[in-house]
């Protein structure tokens, strides 16, 4: 709708698309800044107090995202440690993982590193929220910075800004890691981007453009037969994380999507391999556990131990800074479903479509 035709229909933008900070008042997540952002007929949740990584989303009134059993929970520096980490884990659209380890805790010439790293429970600093006019076009921003650093040890800063338009179905992350200090630091990320029910369900497709999918460990050999399938939630079901190599156009461009076939709907997370170049899907069917997680990141699922034996641990340079961008757009209807197939065919061979 154009600009003018939409104005004679509202008082306030407010009723269409709009910002609006909060703060969570009980429980788990009690004291928690956030932003409630709403666009047309898409609303998400951009935690200030946690990374400003994404809590909530839904469309057309449906969840999209999984939230384990803490529910919404803020930031928890007594459960952050070690194993710990498990019950400050709350799952959310997106968490991010890192700076300095993703995955497994572990603890390297006597330094501790948690699960997952320390950047998802890191508040954000210099945060600011726009909603304004331009060209015609009604945009939405969110942005902030996140500090890791300690006395005698590293300085990261990741910069974050998050964007979308007015009936735009499409959520932008644009990341910038900036070493600050002055010597080579560990640089790990991944993107856990969580599918929950009602959008995931046993009439999901999931649809990765993988040209070689390999199992974690013994227990992911079990399914990975069904890597591409989504079952109905099975008691005490173990989980299972199958790791892609992904395919993508001349560019490096690729994409990972999900799509109910019941509900006519999807998500759909697009970035570069070039930044991300490995990709995790974690699939956990367990009852009161069922979840999808999609997860690009610049190191492997094995984690920094992993890479430290090979010799191939990503890391940053002094001064120097790294820019990652990703988008997830949600699918409506079959011919969102159908243009997703297509690109798949695109970035494939006949051989691994």
């Amino acid at each position: 709708m154009k600009k003018e035709d939409l104005l004679r229909r509202v008082g306030s933008m407010q009723q269409a698309a709009g910002i609006r900070a909060v703060r969570c008042m009980e429980g788990r997540a009690g004291g928690m800044k956030a932003f409630e952002v709403k666009n047309d007929r898409m609303s998400f949740m951009v935690l200030e107090d946690k990374c400003l990584d994404i809590g909530e989303l839904s469309y057309k009134g449906c969840n999209m995202n999984f939230l384990s059993k803490p529910g919404l929970t803020g930031r928890a520096h007594y459960d952050t440690n070690g194993g710990e980490a498990i019950r400050s884990i709350m799952g959310g659209m997106l968490f991010t993982s890192g700076l300095r380890n993703i995955c497994t805790p572990c603890t390297v010439q006597g330094e501790d590193f948690p699960m997952h790293g320390r950047i998802r429970t890191t508040p954000a600093e210099h945060v600011c929220s726009d909603a304004w006019w331009e060209d015609g076009v009604y945009r939405l921003r969110i942005a902030g910075e996140m500090r890791e650093a300690a006395l005698f040890g590293e300085n990261l800063v990741l910069r974050r800004e998050i964007t979308t338009a007015y009936q735009e179905k499409s959520i932008h992350i644009r990341d910038v890691v900036i070493n600050q200090g002055f010597r080579e630091e560990p640089f790990l990320i991944l993107y856990h981007f969580n599918i929950g029910w009602p959008l995931l369900s046993e009439e999901c497709d999931l649809i990765i453009p993988s040209s070689e999918t390999l199992a974690r460990d013994r227990e992911a050999m079990r399914g990975l037969s069904k890597w591409n399938t989504i079952e109905e939630p099975i008691d005490g079901e173990p989980e299972y994380v199958f790791l892609h190599e992904m395919a993508a156009d001349e560019n490096g461009n690729t994409f990972a999507a999900v799509y109910n076939r019941e509900l006519e709907m999807g998500l759909q997370i697009s970035f570069s391999k070039k930044a991300l170049p490995y990709f995790m899907e974690w699939k956990s069917r367990a009852s009161g556990d069922y979840a999808l997680g999609l997860e690009p990141a610049n190191a492997s699922v094995y984690g920094k131990q992993y890479h430290l034996e090979r010799g191939d641990h990503p890391s940053i340079g002094p001064q120097e800074e790294a820019v990652i961008e990703l988008t997830l757009t949600v699918l409506d209807g079959e011919e969102d479903f159908k243009k997703v197939m297509k690109e798949k065919e695109a970035y494939c061979s006949p051989g691994e479509r």
